[in-house]
This record gives structure tokens, C-alpha cells and sequence, in this order.
């Protein structure tokens, strides 16, 4: 079993967490991670880029000039490719950049990125939060005292409580996902990823 450090909302390190070695301990697979995060990213772009051939830029109906007489190279039509205004050669077109990729892949890369992160001493498992209102304060403070790196880090938590997440979008460089949403993605861009007590079984659930 791998051994998750526990702290409460204090910042206070209570112990450890058994968490199962198929999610927190699982070997280091950078080819799979790799493939499985330029699939995400691929996937959020949009792909509306259009160029115009010269058969969709307008003008050219005539000869520009004359073809004898003016010392230039003739031309038969403006919107030829060399010509300022004219068509483009092999732009881009709208295109779909989404590949497929895997359930057990996208499985086996979280699984990845997570143990990276327990071998580097950047997870925790947070006891004990639990917000009767969204208050931002109180919740960055929380995040000060158990992430005091200051840098990007991620919640985990078991389900979408509403609490928390109005307390926490609005802190810069917090991000919240639930166990059953959470990707590789979310983890590689975070610098620090706490997950809630709670949610510990619902990785294993989702994952094993």
C-alpha cells in the first residue's frame, strides 16, 4: 500500500494515508503521459483557421497591366499567389484535432502523474475541510497554510459541492476538480495537488 501524507486544514501533518499502489505508486510511463496530454490539449483547440485559395479572394477578372510595355514580368491575374492580395498556397483549413485516445490509456497516465507526484512529496490528503458558506477568505487562508509553495495547485474533491467551489474560483492559481473528473492534464499543469480525505476512495474506485 503507498503511503499518502495526511494534514489537516491547519497545515498540520497528522500522518499517513494508506492509498493503493495500482493509483499512488504505479511506475513512470512518460511515452503514455505524453500521448495522453498532447491528445487533451489537441482536443481544446478549436481548429477555425481559414486561408482563402485564389479561387475565394476577390478581383481578378482582368489583367492587372498590360502584357507588353511596362519593363514588369506579365500577369494574367491578380489573385494569383505571388501577388499582394492574391490566394494562398496550402493555408489551413477548418480541421477536427481530436484523437482518440483510450479509456485504460487515460486511466494508466492519471495513475502515472500521480505517483510522480507522491515520489516528489508534492500530494497531501487534506482532513477536515468543509465550507458551510462560500467564503473566499477563509479558503485561501486554508490554501496558504497547507500549499505554502504559492504556486498552482489543484483540490480534489469527493463530489460538486457548491461551497467550495465559489470559494475557491476566484483565488489565483486554484484549481478544484472531482474525483470523477479529474485528468492528467489537471495534475501535469499543478505544481501542488491536495486531495481530500474523502476523495481517496473515489480515485481508487473510479481508477482501479
Amino acid at each position: 500500500m503507498a503511503s499518502l501524507k495526511l494534514v489537516n486544514i491547519d497545515g498540520s501533518v497528522l500522518g499517513d494515508v494508506q492509498a493503493s499502489d495500482a493509483i499512488f505508486d504505479a511506475p513512470d510511463n512518460d511515452a503514455l503521459v505524453h500521448g495522453v496530454i498532447v491528445g487533451f490539449m489537441n482536443a481544446k483547440r478549436q481548429g477555425t483557421h481559414k486561408t482563402k485559395t485564389r479561387a475565394e479572394v476577390s478581383g481578378g477578372g482582368i489583367k492587372p497591366f498590360r502584357q507588353k510595355g511596362t519593363g514588369r514580368a506579365r500577369q494574367g491575374s491578380s489573385r494569383e499567389p505571388h501577388m499582394r492580395g492574391g490566394g494562398i498556397i496550402f493555408g489551413p483549413e477548418p480541421r477536427d484535432y481530436r484523437q482518440k485516445i483510450t479509456s485504460r490509456s487515460r486511466r494508466q497516465a492519471l495513475c502515472s502523474v500521480l505517483s510522480g507526484r507522491v515520489r516528489d512529496e508534492r500530494l497531501v490528503v487534506l482532513q477536515g475541510l468543509k465550507m458551510d458558506a462560500p467564503k473566499t477568505k477563509p479558503f485561501a487562508e486554508m490554501v496558504a497554510r497547507v500549499a505554502p509553495e504559492g504556486r498552482k495547485t489543484l483540490f480534489v474533491t469527493a463530489g460538486m459541492d457548491e461551497n467550495t467551489l465559489l470559494s475557491a474560483r476566484n483565488i489565483e492559481r486554484v484549481t478544484l476538480r472531482t474525483a470523477a473528473d479529474l485528468n492528467a492534464l489537471d495534475v501535469m499543469r499543478a505544481v501542488r495537488v491536495v486531495v481530500l480525505e474523502e476523495a481517496v476512495s473515489k480515485l481508487e474506485e473510479r481508477l482501479s
